[in-house]
């Protein structure tokens, strides 16, 4: 344990040395942590740290989930709910139909297994969106869509993971059962983070310590995650109700605007820790990635995943076009292109039961499908970006 802490801070101190060099350079800041963790794995360092779905899911995403909800302005948000919700479950279930479909059609993949790599790469990844964007300084309406449809379809992969892994595992064999597990895990997460963060925000209504009551807030990103998984709900939309009840309990003023700015700068400060941590561990797994036989299905999978999210990202969005909600062109392209994949993915991934077929090579893919979200879509993003404003 005292050595995992040691791990992690000297991983801490790279990446504050990467990012003072990446602003210098003006890059990406998460571009520049896979790069180190590349690097520092080409060096063979020893760091028994690795990225895994515990890693990931109880200790990295509830704070990142959190963190991004507190700062959603609930009236916008609900704004801007038939749009993101629209996308978010009918999209994410549309475009994992298509991966799946194209992977299963044209590289002769397992049906089921097919599926479930459809599920768990549909959903663009709140861990890499939200740091990239932040980073761009993205804001506004694309800011809020970016960010809401990230947190959205990210409980939305997990749930559908869980339950098609159900199927595949012969837990389930009607629809009834299945639906019955949806409505938990939907109606059970939100209800669980709601009640925690309501009592969180109870207990802090009682003290008059900024510290007490970033405490409180900490225990609700986390009991809220943890109880809702114990109870099979779903963690992260546990998480992110939390965040959103807690965030906007203190914009009503329940609380001095002293208290507000320590919360922000704590959780500011928990996010920059976690997202330095996810990337700089994901660089140097992605250093160990062998490609050799797997270069075709690779390409294939990129090209399918870039498709699949055009293809519901510009209808859907078209359906919005005659009212208030109309998203612009430009905005649309940055949907597309900004449709990060990141850690959610490797974590649902490293998850899967190593007896299911094309085990290996979902695994293998999916951290190459990150490498490109990463390289490829987080470098051109600025400029793409530029263009876009420019010619509007």
């Amino acid at each position: 344990m005292t050595a995992d802490f040691a791990q992690a801070g000297l991983l801490l101190f790279f990446a504050v040395l990467v990012a003072i060099l990446t602003q210098r350079l003006r890059l990406p800041y998460t571009v520049g942590l896979v790069l180190a963790g590349i690097t520092l794995a080409i060096l063979k360092l020893p760091v028994r740290l690795q990225l895994s779905k515990d890693l990931i899911f109880s200790v990295f995403l509830p704070p990142l989930v959190f963190e991004a909800a507190f700062n959603l302005q609930w009236r916008e948000f609900r704004r801007e709910l038939p749009v993101v919700g629209l996308l978010a479950s009918v999209g994410v279930v549309l475009a994992a139909g298509i991966v799946a479909g194209g992977m299963h059609a044209l590289l002769g993949w397992d049906r089921g297994s097919a599926i479930l790599f459809g599920v768990l790469i549909a959903a663009t990844d709140p861990v890499s969106v939200i740091a990239l964007f932040k980073e761009v300084g993205i804001v506004g309406r694309l800011r809020m869509l970016l960010e809401a449809e990230s947190l959205l379809n990210d409980a939305t992969a997990a749930i559908a993971y869980a339950a098609v892994l159900a199927v595949l595992s012969g837990l389930h064999q009607d629809a009834l059962g299945i639906a019955a597990d949806l409505s938990l895990a939907i109606g059970g997460g939100a209800l669980i983070g709601g009640s925690v963060a309501w009592g969180c925000m109870l207990l802090a209504g009682r003290a008059a310590d900024r510290l007490v009551e970033i405490t409180l807030t900490v225990l609700a990103a986390y009991s809220a995650f943890f109880l809702a998984e114990l109870c099979h709900g779903s963690g992260i939309l546990a998480t992110l109700t939390a965040g959103l009840v807690v965030g906007n309990s203190r914009a009503a003023g329940s609380k001095s605007d002293e208290c507000r700015r320590s919360l922000e700068n704590f959780w500011e400060f928990a996010a920059f820790v976690a997202n330095s941590l996810v990337f700089i561990l994901m660089g140097m797994q992605v250093a160990h990635l062998h490609l050799q036989g797997w270069w075709l299905a690779a390409a294939v999978a990129i090209v399918l995943i870039v498709l699949g999210r055009a293809a519901t990202v510009y209808p859907l969005c078209a359906l919005f076009a005659p009212g208030r909600l109309r998203v612009a062109t430009a905005h649309q392209h940055i949907l597309v292109w900004g449709g990060l994949r990141g850690a959610l993915a490797l974590a649902l991934a490293l998850a899967l039961p190593v007896g299911l077929p094309d085990h290996e090579a979902i695994v293998t893919i999916t951290f190459a499908v990150v490498a490109f979200s990463v390289f490829a879509q987080g470098l051109t993003i600025r400029p793409l970006l530029r263009r876009l404003c420019q010619a509007s």
